[in-house]
């Protein structure tokens, strides 16, 4: 019998990014640190064709064809996917909706599925 031991730096790490009011996906700075953020980089996102339901964001270190531009403001990450939630009828204006990343071992390194939560924003 062998133990497989597991290292805590390993889930401690919560990844999280959420969606603002003006639609761009911000990351959280641990999320930012964990995954290596520069804006060199692009973000994909995809849904499993079984389960519409799940959407899954694929990080690529370099910016590639056909992904989101990752941008830095300060030390802030976010990639404007406006108009990908707009399609996908995320209701963001009205919704505080978060996304906890889980990293999909099934599908290889750097891509997450996206846990949905979503609450009423509050009013101003």
């Amino acid at each position: 019998m062998g133990l497989k031991i597991f290292n805590a730096d390993e889930f401690n790490v919560k990844l999280k990014a959420t969606i603002h009011a003006s639609g761009k996906l911000g990351f959280t700075e641990a999320t930012a640190s964990a995954l290596q953020m520069t804006n060199e980089a692009g973000v994909k996102f995809a849904i499993d064709e079984d389960n519409e339901n799940e959407l899954y964001l694929i990080y690529c270190k370099k910016i590639e064809k056909g992904a989101f531009k990752v941008n830095k403001a300060g030390d802030y990450f976010y990639v404007n996917a406006k108009s990908l939630f707009d399609a996908l009828g995320y209701d963001y204006k009205n919704e505080n909706i978060m996304f906890d990343m889980i990293e999909s071992k099934e599908y290889g390194e750097y891509i997450y599925k996206l846990k949905k939560r979503a609450k009423p924003r509050k009013e101003k």
